[in-house]
């Protein structure tokens, strides 16, 4: 042995690298797991299937063929983005289950959606500072609520716009800080904003959270500047589809989007105060509160306590901006508002919880943890006991199958129906022309230009809930109900869904 070799040190022992610790991503994915199998249950039973589920599966429909982008005149009522991404994955529970109502198909294409929304709560509440049992208790507060078990299931572009929003808060609150994280937060919520515009009043809590998650002098500015490019760089394709189509002023002869923005904040009517009793405002929050007045009211409360709190903030800002949105009078509000509310009440309540119990000492402490145990049990679990139990076993669309099976059935006519029943015709072998949606009878010219004999032209109308909400305001709709007679029915009572034949006069 040399001497050199005495001398030599001897070399470290390898250090073994600390196993990852997967604890969140199990614990997140068990959770969505379980969420997710309720929600999929009984999901082509409940809820009813609404006609704006049924347009925004027909309009993907017309993604997937080529059709543009709705099945009728795109009028720019809403950014097309949402129906494009549902356009991507509706056509595959069809192929599997040919014989499902088309609406519970789209459903079930939404179920992933919901599962990345939910695993992205469980996310954003590990990164502004909650424990692993708070951001457990967050998203199962959200995906337990009787309202996500019903308004979840449903074909809404709110759905779409709130994963993307929770997917820019996530981005914005990324513990690296990465400038491409920051970047690609301006771009998701851009996606969000171009799945439904409504999602654009949430914007100042992404910008609370990049406030929060960077240095003042160093990352701060290049963070806003990164969200910035990605919001507008993915926002500007919108105005400037309609743009290069030349329908982005209003003008004679066509649609516009201007024209449409103008519709929207001006000219369409508006749903009263919620605070009016019977105005339409009112009647949708006591039907909010019917389903779920645990998550509404605790939100609400934990949003504006949870604002006096830092790490909070990008969540109860969020809420609170929301809540205000609701509480304007005179403002139009629609029933699936409240989809956008549920993830941000459900971190306020859980974050709030988690400071508070983080405050207490000794033997208080457990008596907390005890009465908050006994709150769930005894308040929480059998009021959202009811409304889950309905979720999962109620039939409300067996009039809509069997209707539909009976259409699949018959050779082709002329067809007046609700969107619903429209893409269960055309997969049926229904030329699309011949199969039209009720609303448009009246208010598209191009659908008129089809009638020269205007309703006389009509072979058959089926009168739905839908198609019979508004009686009066569709002359046309109303001669049909008026000269047709009733051949077949299903269901019963205000839900009953009736094929009437439409009686000509001669000639």
């Amino acid at each position: 042995m040399t001497v050199l070799e005495l001398v030599k040190p001897a070399s470290p022992a390898p250090v073994e690298a600390k196993p990852k610790d997967r604890t969140d991503f199990y614990l997140s994915v068990g959770l969505t797991t379980v969420v997710l199998a309720l929600l999929a249950w009984n999901i082509t039973g409940f809820p009813t299937a609404s006609d704006d589920e049924g347009t925004y599966l027909a309009q993907a429909w017309a993604v997937q063929h080529g059709k543009g982008l709705a099945h009728y005149t795109y009028w720019y009522d809403h950014p097309p983005l949402a129906w494009i991404q549902l356009a991507a994955g509706s056509w595959l529970p069809g192929l599997i289950a040919p014989g499902l109502l088309a609406v519970a198909a789209g459903r079930i294409a939404m179920l992933p959606l919901q599962a990345a929304g939910l695993l992205l709560v469980y996310v954003i509440g590990r990164r502004v500072g909650f424990p692993r049992w708070a951001a457990a208790l967050g998203l199962l507060t959200y995906g337990l609520s009787p309202l996500f078990l019903t308004m979840g299931r449903q074909i809404y572009l709110d759905s779409f716009a709130v994963v993307w929003i929770l997917a820019a808060l996530a981005l914005a609150l990324s513990p690296s800080k990465h400038l491409w994280h920051f970047a690609a937060a301006g771009a998701a919520a851009a996606v969000g904003v171009l799945s439904k515009e409504t999602i654009l009043v949430i914007l100042p809590a992404v910008l609370v959270a990049l406030w929060q998650n960077t240095a003042r002098s160093s990352t701060r500015p290049w963070a806003y500047g990164a969200f910035a490019s990605g919001l507008v760089l993915v926002g500007c394709f919108y105005p400037l589809y309609a743009l290069l189509r030349g329908e982005l002023f209003p003008g004679e002869g066509h649609v516009s989007l201007l024209g449409a923005v103008q519709f929207q904040l001006g000219s369409r009517s508006g749903s009263g105060s919620i605070f009016e009793a019977g105005s339409g405002a009112n009647a949708l929050l006591h039907s909010w509160l019917y389903y779920d007045s645990v998550l509404l009211i605790a939100g609400s409360v934990a949003t504006v306590a949870g604002l006096a709190l830092r790490r909070l903030r990008p969540v109860t800002v969020a809420g609170a901006i929301l809540i205000l949105v609701a509480l304007r009078p005179g403002g139009y509000l629609p029933a699936m508002y409240v989809v956008q509310v549920l993830p941000f009440f459900a971190l306020a309540i859980a974050g709030v919880l988690a400071w508070a119990l983080s405050r207490t000492r000794g033997l208080v402490k457990p008596v907390a943890i005890g009465l908050a145990v006994l709150l769930a049990a005894f308040v929480v679990a059998p009021r959202w006991y009811v409304g889950d139990r309905r979720a999962l076993t109620a039939d409300d669309n067996a009039a809509y199958v069997e209707t539909a099976r009976y259409l699949r059935a018959q050779p082709p006519s002329t067809v007046v129906v609700d969107d619903v029943l429209w893409l269960d015709c055309v997969n049926a072998g229904y030329p699309e022309d011949r199969v039209i949606w009720f609303y448009k009878l009246d208010l598209d010219a191009e659908v008129a230009a089809r009638l020269p004999g205007g309703w006389r032209d009509v072979d058959y109308v089926v009168s739905s809930p839908a198609l019979r909400q508004d009686p009066g305001t569709l002359p046309t709709v109303t001669t049909l109900l008026r000269n047709s007679a009733v051949i077949e029915s299903f269901g019963s009572g205000d839900g009953v869904i009736e094929i009437r034949k439409v009686v000509k006069e001669p000639s």
